[in-house]
C-alpha cells in the first residue's frame, strides 16, 4: 500500500505540468502504437537500488528498450473526461538496476481508467492526464499480477492524431516479483466520431448534421455567405442583410426584395417598393404621365381643361366653351347679352291682333337662337307683353300665344325645348303709359331674361346681376 501512496504522490507533483486531449465523446475509440521502456531501478523498498525517483530519468544504464513498435493500446471514452485503455506491451530485459542480465522475454497486459483534463484546462492541443488500473506482466516464465497508476501527456496536432507519452508505476502484488517503472512514448489516432454531413463538425455539435455547414454555424449551411445561417435567412440563395432576415434590398429603398414589387427601381412603402415620381398614388409603371400628378381613374394623369375655364374636361359640360365653376364650366350669359337678346325681341313683328310671327322677323329670330347656342346650359323664358286696349282676357290670351310663337320658332331653330319657357303677361307688365300711342307701342312687346327671373324688367335684372 505504500507503494501505491508514493505513487500517487508522485503523480500529483507530475500533475503540475498537464493540460488537454482529443480522444472524447466527438472521437469515442483511439489506438496507440509506440515503444516501452521497462526500469526496475527507482522503484524502492526491495528494489535493486534508490528510491522510487532516485536517478528516474537514467535512460542509458537503467531503461530496457526494444527498438520499434512494442505497446499497442486501444482506448474506448465513457464520458466526463474519462476514458477506459487496455494495452499490451513486449519488451526485453537487459538491466536490473546497475546489474546486467541475460536477455528475458518481458510481456504485458494492462487495464486502466484514465481521466483527461483537457477540458479543464480548455486548452485543445495539450492533453494531460491520470489514470489507475491494473494488469499483468511476465519476466519470462515469472508473472505477477500489479497495481497500475500512470501519469501522460497527450500532444494532439488534429481532432485525431497525438503523440502520447506516459509512464506507469506496475506495483507487483508478489513478493518475488519486482515492481517496476514502464514508460511509454508513440502515436495516438482517435476515430468513430461521427460527421454525417463530412463538414468536419461531429454530429454530436452539428445543428445541422445532415447538410455540410460552418463550424461559426455550428454546422449549418450559409449558402449565399451573407453571415445568416440558411435556417434563420428568409433568402438563403441571395446574400441579404440581417436587417431583412437575410433577404436583399437590391435598390437600396428599405423594401426588401421579397416585398417589393419593383425590386431594381427605388419606391415607397406606399407603393410596395416601387416609384410614384409625382406622388399622386399611381405607380409609375401604370402610370401615363409618371411626371403630371394626376388621378387613378385617369392613369395617373391629369384632366385636361380645353377651355382654360377652370373646369376640367372631365367635368366641363362645355369643355370647348370657357364657362364658369359654378355653372359647372358653362358660360353664363351676362346682363349685356340679356339686353342684346331683348334688343332684338323688341324688333320682332306679328301680324295685327295675332300670333302669327311675320316673315321679316326671321333673321332676328336666327340670331337669338344664336346667342342662345352659345350658351348650352342656360335656361330662358320668353315673356309676351301687350298694351291695355282692348278686353284683359283677350290681351292675356294674346300674349300667351305670342311667347308660344317665339318660342317654338327657337326649338325649330334648334334649341331644346328643354331649355325654354314661354309666359304671357297681357297687359299687367307695361313700361310705358298706356295712354300714348308710343307708350302703348313699347308695351306691345317680347322680352327674354333667365329662367327664375321672369317678370322682371331689364333694369332690376341688372341689380339682380
Amino acid at each position: 500500500m505504500k507503494h501505491l501512496n508514493t505513487f500517487l504522490l508522485a503523480a500529483f507533483f507530475m500533475l503540475s505540468f498537464t493540460a488537454v486531449q482529443a480522444q472524447d465523446e466527438n472521437n469515442p475509440w483511439a489506438i496507440g502504437i509506440g515503444m516501452n521502456a521497462v526500469d526496475f531501478y527507482p522503484t524502492g523498498e526491495d528494489a535493486p537500488l534508490g528510491g522510487y525517483f532516485e536517478d528516474f530519468f537514467n535512460v542509458g544504464d537503467h531503461w530496457n528498450i526494444l527498438p520499434g513498435f512494442t505497446r499497442l493500446s486501444v482506448a474506448r471514452n465513457i464520458g466526463g473526461g474519462f476514458y477506459f485503455e487496455g494495452a499490451g506491451s513486449v519488451n526485453m530485459i537487459e538491466r536490473f538496476g546497475d546489474d546486467s542480465w541475460d536477455r528475458l522475454t518481458y510481456y504485458s497486459l494492462d487495464g486502466t481508467f484514465n481521466y483527461s483534463f483537457r477540458n479543464d484546462a480548455n486548452a485543445g492541443w495539450f492533453d494531460p492526464f491520470v489514470g489507475a488500473g491494473g494488469g499483468y506482466s511476465w519476466v519470462d516464465d515469472e508473472g505477477a499480477a500489479t497495481l497500475d497508476g500512470t501519469v501522460g501527456l497527450n500532444f494532439w496536432f488534429s481532432d485525431n492524431i497525438a503523440l502520447s507519452v506516459q509512464t506507469v508505476y506496475k506495483h507487483a502484488f508478489q513478493d518475488d516479483f519486482n515492481s517496476h517503472f514502464q514508460h511509454v512514448a508513440g502515436i495516438k489516432i482517435a476515430f468513430g466520431g461521427m460527421d454525417t454531413d463530412g463538414d468536419g463538425i461531429y454530429d454530436k455539435n452539428d445543428e445541422c448534421p445532415e447538410v455540410a455547414g460552418l463550424p461559426e454555424f455550428n454546422g449549418c449551411p450559409d449558402s449565399d455567405g451573407d453571415g445568416i445561417a440558411d435556417r434563420m435567412d428568409a433568402c438563403p440563395n441571395e446574400a441579404g442583410l440581417a436587417q431583412f432576415d437575410g433577404c436583399p434590398d437590391t435598390d437600396g429603398d428599405g423594401i426588401p426584395n421579397p416585398q417589393d414589387e419593383c425590386p431594381t427601381v427605388a419606391g415607397t412603402v406606399a407603393m410596395n417598393g416601387c416609384p410614384d415620381a409625382d406622388g399622386d398614388g399611381v405607380r409609375d409603371s401604370e402610370d401615363e404621365c409618371p411626371n403630371e400628378a394626376g388621378p387613378a381613374d385617369n392613369n395617373g394623369c391629369p384632366y385636361m381643361d380645353n377651355d382654360n375655364d377652370g373646369v376640367v374636361n372631365e367635368e366641363d359640360e362645355c369643355p370647348e366653351v370657357a364657362g364658369t365653376v359654378e355653372n359647372n364650366g358653362c358660360p353664363e350669359p351676362t346682363v349685356e347679352v340679356i339686353n342684346e337678346l331683348n334688343e332684338y325681341s323688341r324688333t320682332i313683328l306679328f301680324d295685327l291682333n295675332k300670333a302669327t310671327l311675320r316673315g321679316e322677323s326671321e333673321e332676328t329670330l336666327q340670331a337669338i337662337a344664336d346667342i342662345m347656342e352659345e350658351y348650352p346650359t342656360t335656361d330662358f323664358h320668353i315673356e309676351g307683353h301687350t298694351d291695355s286696349t282692348g278686353a284683359e282676357s283677350y290681351n292675356q290670351q294674346l300674349s300667351q300665344e305670342r311667347a308660344e310663337a317665339v318660342m317654338n320658332f327657337l326649338v325649330e331653330a334648334g334649341i331644346s325645348r328643354d331649355r325654354i319657357s314661354a309666359t304671357g303677361y297681357g297687359e299687367s307688365q307695361p313700361i310705358a303709359t298706356n295712354g300714348t300711342s308710343e307708350g302703348r307701342q313699347q308695351n306691345r312687346r317680347v322680352e327674354i331674361s333667365l329662367e327664375g327671373e321672369q317678370g322682371e324688367s331689364t333694369d332690376e335684372m341688372n341689380m339682380n346681376n
